[in-house]
């Protein structure tokens, strides 16, 4: 399954090379994709619709930047961000993501950055590596996306995600993470930071906390997730 660089278009994206600008924000959610496309970038065009996944690039503030969905989980943000970084010739994906928080000071709506990704899932398996990868964001992009939460007045942390394969997880066991301080859990971090990492590139996650494990009155609505978490998005515009 290891493709070669010319595969453009591939199996899953229609787009022809340069259709991509150098950044790529990448939220899970096709219909988020549309929403940050139509409601913050000029001039944006569909550059990919295979499997709904939805592809913009325009112009914000007057700088070239994509949008496209990653679909659920590691194995789905897994092709997205391999084919962007390896095919597209991409240098910077940011995610902007929903996650769940389970950590005391962090309340529905705050915004998470993630420094580094735990996963229970075996995506960094296939680089036959000798002990165990930790997957990191690039410093760079780690550094801008807290100066500009700071600058906004926002609640955010710095810190460990957990990337799980499970979300209705039998054993319950995300919260056993908290106790060697990670912040919160979402389903794509890891697979996207070790992509980066092999492909020589730059990557983030920047998620906002949509429920709490701690405070689970605070809960959101997926509508509410749709479209009222602008702030993680316009960070990770600012960025770009």
């Amino acid at each position: 399954m290891h493709h070669h660089k010319d595969c453009t278009p591939t199996p899953h994206i229609e787009a022809k090379k340069g259709d991509f600008a150098d950044t790529v924000i990448m939220p899970g959610d096709p219909l988020r994709a549309k929403f940050i496309a139509e409601a913050y970038l000029e001039n944006a065009v569909l550059v990919n619709n295979v499997r709904g996944i939805c592809g913009y690039t325009g112009y914000y503030k007057g700088k070239r930047v994509s949008v496209m969905a990653s679909g659920m989980g590691q194995p789905s943000i897994g092709i997205y961000s391999y084919e962007l970084f390896n095919f597209y010739d991409v240098k910077s994906i940011i995610r902007v993501g929903t996650c769940g928080s389970m950590h005391k000071d962090l309340h529905a709506r705050d915004i998470i950055i993630a420094m580094g990704a735990c996963t229970n899932g075996s995506f960094a398996a296939q680089y036959r590596l000798p002990g165990t990868f930790c997957p990191i964001a690039d410093f760079d992009l780690v550094r801008r996306a807290a100066a500009i939460a700071e600058e906004k007045g926002l609640t955010y942390k710095v810190g460990n995600m957990l990337s799980s394969d499970t979300f209705y997880d039998d054993a319950n066991s995300a919260l056993e993470w908290a106790k060697m301080g990670v912040l919160g859990v979402e389903m794509e971090s890891a697979a996207l930071y070790c992509n980066a990492a092999r492909a020589g590139k730059k990557a983030l996650c920047i998620c906002t906390v949509s429920d709490s494990f701690i405070y689970p009155e605070e809960n959101t609505t997926s509508a509410e997730r749709q479209s009222s978490f602008t702030k993680m998005m316009e960070i990770a515009l600012e960025i770009a």
